[in-house]
């Protein structure tokens, strides 16, 4: 299992929009939020849902949002937040070489 993200650890969600079966929220997509937990290492849905057999497999973390930050117009309380599971290869550390040239 890869461990590139601890929790504690910031990170951003690619911006990205691939064809095709994506597992990410559209609406996480560019934004930033912390590292949870490490929920564990799966098979790719993504190559899973083209019948291919899903490798490499893929660690899943469980990303927590503030909801402001996704929601700019959001009216809630300032604490109130979102957790997301997301894999490994959708989320960048913040502030690294490879967040700042994506």
């Amino acid at each position: 299992m890869s461990t590139a993200f601890q929790p504690g650890d910031r990170v951003r969600v690619r911006e990205a929009h691939p064809p095709g079966h994506v597992r990410t929220p559209y609406y996480v997509r560019g934004c930033e939020g912390v590292v949870e937990s490490i929920a564990g290492d799966f098979a790719n849905p993504e190559e899973l849902a083209y019948g291919r057999d899903g490798l490499p497999r893929r660690t899943l973390y469980r990303v927590r949002f503030a909801q402001q930050d996704i929601w700019p117009s959001y009216r809630g309380l300032a604490a109130d937040s979102l957790v997301v599971d997301i894999y490994e290869h959708w989320l960048t550390p913040i502030g690294s070489q490879l967040e700042t040239a994506s």
